[in-house]
């Protein structure tokens, strides 16, 4: 039971880790948002004037550390649940702190990575409870 919940996690990771990399990376090389669809006026009520920021924090916090927390559940690595309990909160603050910021419910999107950030606190708890 414990693989399976671990398994999950590393899906999770690998798929948040990506789509994150894939964001921040498209955030950094156009900053004004063009290809990504976003404009300049989402980020109003922040303290940003235009995407290069928020990029680089989606390119490291959400993707970059993904990638490396799903390699170190691989790997199995001691504490490793914790990883997963980690960015699971890591992205669903991110989460918060981006709706409050831009005032908007973005609901596909957002309701997607809300799950996966509920999915990945979960599965970390129960990789650290559940029986072999």
């Amino acid at each position: 039971m414990k693989g399976t919940f671990r398994t999950i996690a590393i899906i999770l990771l690998l798929f948040n880790g990506i789509s994150a990399i894939g964001g921040g990376i498209g955030l950094i090389c156009n900053p004004i948002g063009g290809p990504m669809g976003m404009p300049l006026s989402m980020l109003e009520h922040t303290p940003f004037d235009n995407f290069l920021i928020p990029g680089i924090i989606l390119l490291v916090m959400n993707g970059l550390l993904s990638i490396l927390f799903a390699i170190l559940v691989i790997w199995k690595a001691g504490g490793s649940s914790w990883l997963v309990i980690i960015q699971g909160c890591i992205l669903l603050g991110w989460l918060f702190v981006e709706m409050a910021m831009i005032r908007e419910y973005a609901a596909v999107l957002h309701t997607l990575y809300l799950f996966v950030g509920a999915g990945l606190v979960v599965s970390g708890i129960l990789m650290r409870t559940a029986k072999n």
